[in-house]
């Protein structure tokens, strides 16, 4: 019992809450923006790869955002990746679960 709640049922409420706040964001008039979600929907699962490799020493204000923002970009980009392996993840330990072979 303690498996599916902690391996299924947490992280698949978790995603499907974030996806859910994640669609308003990147609905537009002209459509849906596909790039802006994915986006938006890795930068939790991204967090610690933000940071990773730019850390702006020596600029002004206007380099210093323009790296944070490039950071968040990149971030979130790597981010998708992880999240879907992350869906990926949870299908396999249902899959386990289902099957009883934890």
């Amino acid at each position: 019992m303690r498996n599916l709640i902690t391996k299924i049922i947490l992280p698949s409420a978790f995603i499907a809450l974030w996806l859910a706040v994640c669609i308003p964001i990147a609905t537009r008039p002209e459509g849906f923006n596909y790039i802006m979600f994915w986006i938006i929907a890795g930068i939790p699962f991204g967090l610690r790869f933000m940071f990773f490799k730019l850390m702006p020493k020596g600029y002004d204000i206007s380099g210093t955002v323009g790296a944070f923002a490039l950071n968040i970009i990149i971030g979130g980009l790597i981010g998708g990746v992880m999240l879907v392996t992350r869906i990926v993840y949870v299908f396999a330990d249902a899959f386990k679960i289902i099957t009883h072979r934890i």
